[in-house]
């Protein structure tokens, strides 16, 4: 069956994941790439090693072109696997969205609308491709690449012509953004970072796949996913995820491509995961909060099939 992101590029800019949507194509069959290694450090003695070898468990054997990245405040622990590789962003772009309309509305001194609000929440917590397109043509490239500078998110290049869901990204700049708004910083207003938060923390159940597989009881989840298939590089499926509480706050971010279908990359992403919560919080049990049985639904786009 083929999936239709649930964000179009332009859709593509929404497509994605909720996926973009390209002109339909056929899965590509994943090869399986010589994966590099993954490559840990931290202050926590012999953290770093676990995590080298369990992700690196996680992901034996599974085919596809999978990027990684891990960071945790309190143990000043840093994981990463391909992080400087490139990918189609599919909806995952769609918090760089908001926190560029935040980052903006703050320089000019004033609050969202109400339009403004009840887009990005759609944006968010639904993965709704029609309002991203909506909020990425307000702002306009100035604006978006003005973010994207402030933020030092400097091997992200916006998608053209409305094709947001091609946005292409990495794992060092998603880990940036993802740690600008997790704690104080000049970028974003402390107002801005909640209410970023308030909504990846609100995403619709359907949605919650990925990173927040395995996440401890003990702490908050916030995510945000995106999904793409295209006739290159069959499926993209990302995953980007906050977590905190219980004396614990960190990020992961794992995006992929290659994958045969959505649910392959969905549980790639969701063995590293559960993975990395296990070795960060080894005390408590962890509780899968989404399992791929079929098809994830997906945010409709509005905008025609673009890719």
């Amino acid at each position: 069956m083929t999936y239709r992101t649930s964000g179009h590029v332009g859709l593509l800019a929404a497509g994605l994941g909720a996926a973009l949507l390209v002109p339909a194509v056929t899965a590509a069959t994943p090869a399986a790439a010589a994966t590099p290694a993954v490559t840990c450090t931290s202050a926590q003695a012999g953290l770093a090693a676990k995590l080298e070898k369990d992700i690196t468990a996680a992901l034996a054997g599974r085919r596809g072109t999978v990027a990684v990245g891990l960071y945790d405040r309190g143990t000043k622990t840093t994981c990463t696997l391909r992080a400087t590789s490139a990918y189609d962003s599919a909806s995952t772009v769609k918090v760089t969205v908001l926190a560029t309309l935040l980052w903006d509305a703050k320089k000019h001194n004033r609050y969202l609308t109400d339009t403004e609000a009840s887009l990005a929440t759609a944006m968010i917590t639904k993965s709704d491709n029609d309002a991203t397109s909506r909020l990425w043509k307000q702002l306009g490239m100035t604006k978006i690449k003005g973010f994207l500078a402030a933020a030092g998110m400097t091997k992200t290049t916006p998608g053209a012509n409305g094709y947001w869901g091609l946005t292409q990204e990495n794992v060092t700049d998603e880990q940036k953004l993802l740690k600008l708004i997790t704690a104080k910083n000049s970028v974003l207003s402390d107002n801005s970072r909640a209410y970023i938060l308030k909504l990846m923390g609100q995403v619709v159940s359907s949605q919650r796949w990925g990173t927040p597989a395995g996440a401890p009881s003990s702490v908050a989840v916030h995510v945000k996913n995106g999904w793409l298939q295209r006739s290159t590089h069959g499926w993209r499926v990302h995953s980007l995820g906050t977590f905190n509480g219980g004396g614990r706050d960190y990020m992961i971010t794992v995006l992929t491509q290659d994958n045969s279908t959505m649910n392959y990359g969905v549980t790639t992403i969701q063995n590293v995961a559960m993975a990395i919560h296990k070795d960060l919080v080894p005390t408590t049990a962890g509780v899968t909060r989404y399992t791929p049985t079929s098809r994830p639904r997906e945010a409709f786009v509005a905008a025609p099939p673009q890719g």
